[in-house]
C-alpha cells in the first residue's frame, strides 16, 4: 500500500509538512507522525486516504523490479 519512507519521501517531493498532508487526507496528524516515524501501522482505509492525498498533489506510487515501492513526482504537463 504505502510504506513510511514513502510517506516522508512524497511530502518531501511536494513540499508539504505534516500539517497539510493531515488537513488534506482528513487523518490525524498524531496518526501521520506515528506512521511515519514506524511507531504504528494504521488501518487500510486511512493509509488509502494518505496516499489519495498525496497522489491528488501530484504523486506517483511505483513497485520496481524487486518489489520496493519508488515515488515521483507527475510530469507537471499531465
Amino acid at each position: 500500500m504505502i510504506t513510511p519512507a514513502q510517506c516522508r519521501a512524497a511530502r518531501a517531493l511536494i513540499e508539504w509538512p505534516r500539517e497539510q498532508l493531515a488537513e488534506v487526507s482528513r487523518v490525524a496528524l498524531r496518526t501521520i507522525v506515528d506512521f511515519e516515524r514506524g511507531a504504528r501501522a494504521p488501518r487500510e482505509v486511512t493509509l488509502i486516504a494518505i496516499r489519495s492525498a498525496l497522489e491528488s498533489a501530484g504523486v506517483i506510487f511505483i513497485d520496481d523490479e524487486r518489489g520496493e515501492g519508488v515515488v515521483k513526482l507527475r510530469d507537471r504537463q499531465q
